[in-house]
């Protein structure tokens, strides 16, 4: 695997995790430095990236991204009793051009995801998803997409890529990949209607601000079923965040981001995890915290999957069907986890590609509504979907 475009964890973070107790994550994590070389990654489940890049940033001033005390305030955190291994692969300079970086991006994703290593990335502008998604052109046939953003990103795809209309590439360029695209946390006055319409009419899935803040737990059946999962920072309220990242008054707790981040990473299929739109600052413990708190609570999340989406055995399962109007909904609970899924009918002039996409995950909630007849409005957009 070729990682010569990764540079080391700077010295300055180095010598600051001497300093740090023996129990701290800092001292547990293989760390890419220029005294030691490349960690060996037999046995590493997660390496954390930075991408220095954010030029395609509508508001880029020159300012310059750097990771120092994201990184220093991972390190002097405590590790939970987790049974995985972390690396930390050090940073993706910004290329001649950007371009060049994404070529990197999509480089050390695909080698990472071949060898069944999350990605972590931290970012600059959230136009480097656009990268981490065409990482996957070679590895799945299709792929989901979960987005937590206040902005749905759509922008025009045709004119040059920004970190505002990255979407929009991923939705229109060949080769088509994406089976489903989600975003979390949209605040509506940010959005055009236009956008709102075209996420409707693709049968995509958006989610408000309010539907999610103080029920985050529906947030995951949505990440259960994604394989990249892109966090905008903008999505965090102006009061959890030092002064250079604060963008809006209303936005996800501290507390939220976290929880969100640990869905992220109990999911099964997420298998690269991003947090972009860093700005950073000389005065930015706030944010910094923040991240490494994120980062803490998906590493976390990791270690609690558990495999519970076998349902050729009948004793790990229980199967309930339930007559809605003129359709027949089938559920399936797990035992050993109590999740639910829901069957999405096969169409056999489907193209072949969708044929894994038969389960969809969902809540327990939504078996009750369709016990009272009503459909799940994420079984009817899957099923839709499904019917082109």
């Amino acid at each position: 695997m070729n990682f010569t475009f990764l540079t080391p964890v700077s010295d300055a973070v180095i010598a600051h995790n001497a300093l740090t107790a023996q129990q701290a994550l800092g001292k547990k994590i293989k760390i890419h430095s220029r005294q030691d070389g490349m960690p060996d990654l037999e046995g590493v489940q997660m390496a954390i990236i930075g991408v220095l890049e954010n030029r395609n940033d509508v508001n880029y001033v020159g300012a310059p991204v750097n990771f120092d005390a994201v990184r220093k305030t991972i390190y002097t955190l405590f590790p939970g009793n987790w049974h995985t291994t972390v690396a930390d692969l050090g940073d993706i300079q910004p290329g001649e051009t950007v371009d060049d970086t994404y070529f990197a991006i999509r480089t050390a994703i695909t080698g990472l995801v071949e060898k069944q290593i999350i990605p972590i990335i931290l970012g600059g502008s959230q136009d480097l998803t656009y990268a981490n998604y065409r990482a996957y052109d070679g590895l799945l046939p299709m792929v989901n997409v979960v987005s937590v953003d206040t902005n749905f990103d759509l922008g025009d795809a045709n004119l040059p890529i920004r970190n505002n209309s990255y979407v929009g590439k991923v939705i229109v360029e060949e080769p088509y990949n994406l089976f489903n695209y989600t975003t979390i946390g949209y605040q509506t006055y940010f959005n055009s209607q236009e956008e709102i319409d075209l996420l409707e009419k693709l049968y995509f899935e958006a989610y408000r601000l309010g539907e999610i803040s103080g029920n985050v737990s529906r947030v995951e059946p949505l990440m259960r079923d994604a394989h990249i999962v892109s966090i905008d920072l903008k999505s965090v309220r102006a009061s959890e965040v030092s002064e250079s990242q604060k963008y809006s008054p209303n936005g996800f707790s501290g507390k939220e981001i976290c929880a969100i981040s640990r869905y992220a990473g109990i999911s099964n299929k997420v298998s690269s995890f991003g947090i972009y739109e860093y700005n950073a600052s000389t005065n930015d413990s706030a944010t910094s915290m923040l991240i490494a708190q994120m980062v803490w609570y998906f590493i976390e999340g990791v270690n609690c999957r558990v495999k519970d989406d076998d349902f050729h055995n009948e004793n790990h399962y229980q199967k309930f069907n339930v007559l809605v109007e003129e359709d027949e909904l089938i559920f399936f609970k797990s035992l050993k986890t109590g999740r639910w899924w829901i069957e999405i009918p096969f169409l056999p002039n489907v193209n072949n590609k969708l044929k894994k996409h038969t389960l969809l995950p969902c809540m327990h909630s939504d078996y009750i509504d369709a016990t009272r007849g009503e459909i799940p409005e994420r079984w009817y957009k899957a099923y839709r979907k499904n019917s082109f």
